[in-house]
């Protein structure tokens, strides 16, 4: 399940448990209709809460980050697993914009709007 904010420029998006294809599709819509009619947007994905992925939604990511790689200017990603810092660190392969991974959800925040 995902909970999605937006305000301005900057998405918002909270995991809780499994990351699945619908919640990644759900995610979409959002950045779609951001990026239709405001240009590019900053990210925070928060990961704190999530359990699991699923193989879908892996694939979906990858495919969206490659459609999609010049209309984020910073990506922030909150997260304690060593795990998703690294996949995070692998997405950067399909994106140009700046993306950072951190612990902490303040210093996520004012990376982002600096």
């Amino acid at each position: 399940m995902i909970v999605t904010d937006h305000k301005d420029s900057l998405v918002t998006v909270t995991v809780y448990g499994e990351f699945s294809l619908a919640d990644y599709r759900e995610f979409e819509e959002l950045v779609n209709f951001k990026v239709r009619f405001e240009g590019e947007v900053n990210l925070l994905f928060d990961l704190r809460q999530m359990a699991d992925f699923t193989l879908d939604m892996a694939w979906e990511e990858i495919r969206f980050a490659r459609a999609h790689s010049h209309d984020f200017g910073r990506i922030a990603v909150l997260t304690d697993s060593q795990w998703v810092t690294w996949s995070a660190w692998l997405s950067q392969i399909f994106v140009e914009a700046d993306m950072q991974v951190f612990r902490d959800e303040r210093e996520a925040r004012d990376w982002l709007q600096a």
